[in-house]
């Protein structure tokens, strides 16, 4: 057989951007790499389609007009976590598989923490420019010991659990708030895992935030929030801007509610050089320590990101799966076309039940989930893509991994990190529900075994409240024309499609409901694009299990609504993001019993 020079051509990657040699060096080994720097972006597009990889760090922007001109590439590889300059979308239709380093940086993230909170502490940056200016103020620059004081930490994942660890080290006492962090690793750490931020604030000295920056953990602490805090107790956040409160932050520190803060990250980078904006007051109060993003600025950071994307360059370009594919499709090959669109339903169910049933600021999610397959979708003989869907749409809207990516390589030991269980369950019986595929997700407290013996006597207000942490939650959902839908909401059946900005309210449904509800967001210039009522058609909200339940599931097309119930959910599909104010005035304005805003 003949070898043609198509055969013997070695894949290209282009680096327009500097990175480490040490990670360009692997490449080298196997596929030609070219490095062009201070391309616009004109040039870009024009040389890219002889690219079968590209290599970025923040700088260059990856539009969907440059992927559309890239012919051959088959991944862009981004040297750090964020992917903001990365149409991702866009890949993601044109079979680019996107690939970030979300490890790398880990230990520098964690030590420019531990770093911000010693110089606050000890008033290093002020006493350094006091002693530069020749100046020996001593009396003034008096700090504090860190030992014996409580650090909070939101987000226990690796960030959080090095930077518990040296906290320790430093005889500090740690209590942490994360929904999905494992108990048993938090033991192991000697760290203290409180249920929700309404405890974690008042008992912490220090508090540290290490989250990602998303629309449930925007703004995260504010006003509110930080009047829980000690007076005089201090703030930290080297993760993302934007999740605690510029303005309130400031105000804090000005009333001396808060007696510092140390900031790496802004919500506008660079920060608005406005002398009238919070950002810029931040800056410039003593009390506050600032630097511009260096959490992820070491030498040896730079490195380990830019070996990590390079060798998962080479994984894609042999065909194997890379470990931090932001987009990676999660199904295998020979199921694609099956499994596709229920992959994307569920995410979406997973990412719809911690947004609507759980709260960062009551952190109280279920952690046992029984996940059911019924009719020609229990016929595919792995579910392995489905579960690591669910993984991954359960804890995206609350993971503090920022920028790590479930995908089907890693979501069972995600899963056993977090301490989430799912109990997968196949029913191929289509008699059961009008759908030819249904998914349903059942999220309840784990088993355990009741005392026999033991008598208690509790108040019924505490009764009530055992009960709503007992309750289960359940939501099921089928595909029309390869797009996703959900079908039920606990007791409430429904049909809507899962994209977009949700509102989901509970209310009673009574007449002129959906007139008022319309009427409020009207005012807040919310345009309403689509709107479903959803029936109470489940009694005690009953869950299903094929072949073990004594009832079978109930659909929208066999659902008898009970008579006296006369609940009801509203969803609603909006144009825009909600604030808190819009849906706090629906429940006090608008006769809703509760509301939560949903992004899919």
């Amino acid at each position: 057989m003949e070898v043609t020079q198509e055969d013997t051509i070695r894949p290209k990657a282009l680096c327009p951007e500097k990175l480490s040699p040490d990670g360009l060096a692997l490449l080298r080994e196997t596929i030609d790499v070219e490095e062009r720097k201070g391309l616009t972006a004109e040039e870009l597009i024009e040389i890219i389609p002889a690219y079968d990889a590209l290599l970025v760090r923040s700088e260059t922007k990856v539009t969907a007009e440059l992927l559309a001109a890239a012919k051959k590439l088959k991944v862009v590889a981004r040297a750090g976590v964020g992917v903001d300059n990365v149409d991702v979308p866009a890949a993601t239709k044109l079979g680019i598989i996107v690939v970030n380093s979300p490890s790398g940086n880990i230990q520098a993230a964690a030590e420019h923490t531990v770093a911000l909170l010693l110089s606050m502490a000890r008033n290093i940056p002020d006493a350094c420019a006091s002693l530069k200016a020749g100046k020996w103020e001593r009396s003034r620059l008096v700090g504090v010991e860190v030992k014996g004081k409580t650090l909070g930490i939101i987000g226990l994942g690796k960030v959080g659990l090095i930077v518990a660890r040296v906290a320790r080290g430093m005889g500090m006492q740690v209590a942490a708030a994360d929904p999905y962090a494992s108990p048993s690793v938090a033991e192991a750490a000697n760290v203290n895992l409180v249920a929700s931020l309404g405890e974690l604030l008042p008992v912490a000295d220090f508090l540290t935030i290490h989250t990602p920056m998303l629309a449930s953990t925007k703004g995260m602490l504010s006003h509110a929030e930080i009047g829980q805090m000690k007076k005089g107790s201090r703030i930290l956040n080297v993760a993302r801007g934007g999740i605690v409160d510029e303005v309130a932050l400031l105000a804090a520190l000005e009333s001396s509610q808060i007696s510092g803060a140390a900031i790496d990250v802004f919500t506008n980078e660079p920060p608005n050089k406005d002398p009238e904006s919070a950002a810029s007051k931040l800056i410039a109060h003593p009390r506050c320590v600032c630097t511009p993003h260096l959490g992820a600025s070491t030498v040896e950071a730079q490195e380990n990101v830019s070996i990590d994307v390079c060798e998962q360059v080479l994984q894609i370009l042999a065909g194997e799966l890379p470990r931090s594919a932001v987009n990676a499709p999660i199904i295998l090959p020979a199921d694609h076309k099956t499994l596709q669109p229920f992959v994307a339903l569920v995410e979406k169910m997973g990412s719809f039940y911690t947004q609507h049933f759980t709260s960062p600021k009551e952190q109280s999610g279920r952690s046992t989930f029984d996940l059911t397959y019924e009719g020609e979708i229990a016929t595919i003989s792995s579910t392995k893509p489905l579960f690591a869907a669910f993984i991954k749409g359960l804890t995206s809207p609350i993971s503090d991994a920022e920028g790590f990516n479930v995908n089907i390589v890693n979501a069972e030991l995600v899963a056993k990190e977090r301490g989430i269980f799912v109990n997968e369950q196949k029913s191929r019986d289509p008699s059961t529900q009008a759908y030819s595929s249904l998914i349903t997700v059942i999220a309840r407290p784990p088993s355990r075994a009741p005392s026999l013996n033991r008598v208690e006597h509790v108040s019924t207000a505490d009764l009530n409240s055992r009960r709503a942490k007992e309750e289960r939650h359940i939501i099921s959902g089928y595909c029309s024309d390869r797009s996703p839908f959900i079908s039920r909401i606990d007791r409430f059946s429904t049909s809507f499609k899962a994209e977009g900005m949700l509102i989901i309210c509970h209310n009673y449904d009574s007449p002129g409901k959906i007139g008022v509800v319309g009427e409020l967001l009207g005012k807040q210039n919310v345009n309403i694009n689509f709107m479903s009522v959803a029936p109470a058609s489940y009694k005690n909200n009953e869950a299903y299990v094929p072949k073990m339940a004594q009832e079978p599931l109930r659909t929208p097309s066999d659902a008898s609504t009970p008579k006296e119930s006369t609940e009801a959910l509203m969803i609603l599909g909006v144009d825009r993001e909600v604030d808190d104010t819009v849906l706090k005035g629906l429940v006090e304005g608008g006769g809703v019993l509760s509301v939560s805003s949903v992004v899919l």
